[in-house]
């Protein structure tokens, strides 16, 4: 494809889009999802509703939702983390939802698509999300469909992640390190339910997603700073166990005095994961 021509983008709110998000919904029951035809209103403020594109450009929805963040982190742990820590939880929730709506049916149906800002809304009070579904792109080669996805991811995140910049105290490569750690979460996550499907696909369906992951994330695509990086570690029982080390701190472990560090956090040492394990 001569570079700068447009693609193909299948019509609108197409019914194989439409299947692909219900069934990343029914797969992973953390995505607290609801799917707009292309008729229904747009859920509003006054609900508590804000889109990517209005978090991205006003500063008063930002301060709406970060005090929801808040909110909840406090119900839930018994104290209001410092500001800078809400921020980044609540980024990390967009993103990393972000990234899995988008490679969720490029994972389980070759389809990239078309998610703008303006069409995936945040719940302020609860963090569930909704989305519009729209067109989406298919390309026969592999490397060129991988490329589309992780510039759909950038082009969605971009203004975002600039709009969380002073609210998180971070800076570009943290924050792009963040979409690259959520991008490769994401997938292994996809992979871990698809294997809930039955025991016999499990460890298959987990391999599946790891390679998919580095095939996207392999280092050098910036401005995602790093690769997927998947690595394994071996328990007592023989046991091998994908894992992999964040590019850049989620701060759950922040969020209160009882949470602990991740299990891909940096601050995790290996040893550490393998005792949970």
């Amino acid at each position: 494809m001569v570079p700068g021509t447009p693609l193909p983008v299948a019509p609108c709110a197409s019914s194989a889009l439409v299947a692909d998000y219900r069934r990343l919904r029914e797969l992973c029951p953390v995505l607290e999802l609801r799917l707009l035809d292309a008729a229904e209103p747009a859920p509003g403020a006054a609900d508590g509703w804000h889109s990517g594109a209005e978090l991205a450009t006003d500063e008063r929805v930002l301060a709406a939702v970060l005090a929801g963040a808040e909110t909840r982190i406090a119900d839930e742990h018994g104290r209001a983390p410092r500001p800078h820590v809400t921020a980044s939880r609540l980024l990390h929730h967009y993103v990393w939802s972000a990234c899995l709506l988008i490679a969720g049916p490029w994972h389980l149906a070759r389809r990239v698509p078309v998610v703008d800002p303006a069409d995936l809304w945040l719940h302020a009070p609860t963090s569930a999300l909704a989305l519009r579904p729209r067109g989406y792109v298919t390309l026969p080669g592999d490397d060129e469909l991988r490329a589309e996805l992780r510039a759909t991811v950038v082009a969605h995140l971009g203004p975002v992640l600039a709009a969380f910049a002073g609210p998180t105290r971070r800076r570009d490569r943290a924050l792009w390190g963040m979409v690259t750690d959520d991008l490769a979460s994401a997938l292994w996550y996809l992979g871990r339910m698809l294997g809930e499907e039955g025991a016999a696909v499990a460890a298959v369906a987990e391999e599946d997603a790891v390679a998919a992951a580095e095939a996207v994330l392999p280092g050098g695509t910036l401005p995602l700073p790093g690769g997927a990086d998947f690595r394994r570690l071996h328990t007592p029982d023989g046991r091998a166990h994908h894992t992999r080390t964040r590019l850049a701190c989620c701060l759950y472990y922040a969020v209160g005095p009882a949470a602990t560090a991740c299990l891909t956090c940096p601050r995790t040492s290996d040893e550490e994961r393998l005792r949970r394990l």
